[in-house]
């Protein structure tokens, strides 16, 4: 329920956040489990935000253990998300990677669909780090079962990590198939295979700029809006800025303080905007229908969303 409460919310609010999404074959969106996809991990749990929001099955996640944590831990259950923890998290806790190992083999028994995110760490970059093993373990287990499991490589691409109104590419690579791996090779090799094959997908899907470069960033990541959009949406861009500005601003302040130094205020602002905003609008409707008693105020509840998506098709899309 909850789960299926906040992918509506998410959906809804995702035009707002993301300026343009840019997938090379939508069609997979739709697929049938059992599918592990397997992705790098540039923007922390927006990234699972976004695959979740847009695939049409019900996706679940893999996430660090330290999220884990009374009072959240049904909290996460509930929203499909699984906990896998690093040795710094305690060597205690590796025990229970075992127990979220042979929960996955049961989702996908099931024909259930699975992120996980094969760099086993969330750098903003663009830029694809060596793979762990997880992706490897899991997908050649599901194998060894009988599950006719099929990965796809998923390349994640965003056109900024601090600003609203990004773009993303979304890039799927050819899937892998247990035909493609030599089962009669030891256990180390097969998953030195698997890796290679993965990596190599997902090097074609993942873009490589490096932070300093702006020009390549600019070339690879900006789409500039045509001049008749620019001409037909610069008013009301205007009062959306000026509306959403009083929410806005308080939020992006009060989370920089606190995360300007880490990988995750891009998603954090994502995630309290998307739960924040829908308060916002009841909060200035019932202003309007206080102040003026006409019906016409509930018609703020498709105004004011259309003046902030007016805004972010015509802001900059680039980190600074």
């Amino acid at each position: 329920m909850l789960y299926s409460i906040l992918k509506r919310i998410a959906r809804s609010a995702l035009p707002i956040f993301c300026r343009k999404i840019i997938i090379n074959k939508p069609e997979i969106l739709k697929i049938k489990g059992p599918v592990l996809l397997a992705c790098n991990h540039p923007n922390s749990f927006l990234d699972s935000i976004i695959i979740d929001t847009l695939f049409k099955e019900d996706v679940w996640s893999l996430a660090r253990g330290d999220a884990f944590k009374k009072p959240f831990l049904k909290i996460l259950a509930a929203l499909k998300i699984l906990p896998v923890y690093r040795p710094s998290e305690g060597v205690e806790n590796l025990s229970e990677n075992y127990k979220t190992f042979d929960a996955c083999i049961e989702i996908l028994r099931r024909n259930g669909v699975i992120t996980i995110f094969s760099e086993g760490k969330c750098i903003n970059e663009w830029h694809l780090r060596p793979l762990k093993k997880g992706t490897a373990r899991l997908a050649i287990k599901a194998w060894e079962e009988g599950i006719p499991l099929t990965v796809i490589p998923v390349g994640l691409n965003y056109s900024s990590f601090t600003r609203f109104g990004k773009n993303v590419f979304i890039n799927f690579g050819k899937p892998i198939e247990k035909r493609h791996l030599n089962f009669n090779a030891a256990d180390g090799l097969r998953h030195q295979e698997f890796n290679n094959l993965l990596q190599k997908a997902l090097e074609q899907s993942v873009f490589e700029i490096p932070k300093k470069d702006k020009q390549k960033q600019k070339e690879q990541l900006e789409i500039k809006p045509s001049l008749l959009k620019k001409i037909l949406l610069i008013i009301p861009a205007i009062i959306g800025y000026l509306i959403h500005l009083p929410l806005y601003l308080p939020i992006k302040k009060y989370i920089w303080k606190r995360t300007s130094n880490n990988d995750h205020y891009d998603s954090i602002m994502a995630g309290i905007i998307m739960l924040s905003y829908p308060f916002y609008l009841i909060l200035l409707i019932t202003i309007v229908w206080n102040v003026t008693a006409c019906w016409w105020a509930v018609g703020l509840l498709i105004i004011l969303p259309f003046t902030a998506w007016s805004y972010i098709q015509l802001k900059p899309q680039l980190d600074k």
